[in-house]
This record gives C-alpha cells, structure tokens and sequence, in this order.
C-alpha cells in the first residue's frame, strides 16, 4: 500500500498552501503598517484615559455621597443638627472675607 499522490493531488495542494499563505502575508501586512499601529496606539490610550476617568468619577461619586450622607438623612430628610452649623460657618466666612475686602480698599 503506496501513499502516492498523484500530480494533479500535488498541484492541488501547492495552490491551496499559497492561498494560505496569501492569507497570513496579508495578515501581517496590515498588522504592520503604520495607520494600523498607530490606530492601536490611539485606542490604547483612548482606553486608559477612559480607565483613568471612570475611575476619577467612581471616587468623586463617592465623595459625594459621603458628604451627602453627613447631612441627610437615610429617608432624605436634612439633618438640621449637622446643616444648621455647617450654613452658619459658611456665613461667617464669608462675611470674614467681605468685611476683610472692604478694609482692604
């Protein structure tokens, strides 16, 4: 029992491996050139400023709701124990600086 192949069989397979390699040199081809490096550059960055502010955003969120949670109440209420000295340290500051703007000219 020969494996022989015939011409035909061998011709036959020497046109399908160049269409293959065809195939993977073209791969390569646009895998290296240039707008395509650079386009993967612009994504990579693109991803890690969007990366950086989601993460910017989670953090200032959770700042707030932090804040948010000294004076207000879990049923949404004001907590007037904490509001009330808050707001009247608001005032004095900024008739400090108002009182210091006007003996200051």
């Amino acid at each position: 029992m020969s494996d022989a192949r015939t011409p035909a069989q061998i011709e036959a397979d020497i046109i399908s491996r160049r269409k293959q390699l065809a195939v993977v040199l073209d791969e390569i081809g646009v895998r290296v050139h240039p707008k395509t490096i650079i386009g993967d550059a612009k994504a990579k960055a693109a991803q890690s400023v969007d990366r950086t502010a989601g993460r910017a955003f989670v953090a200032v969120n959770r700042s707030v709701s932090e804040v948010k949670a000294q004076f207000v109440a879990e049923d949404g209420s004001p907590r007037l124990e904490r509001v009330i000295p808050a707001a009247l340290l608001v005032v004095g500051v900024v008739g400090l600086i108002a009182v210091s703007k006007r003996r200051g000219r």
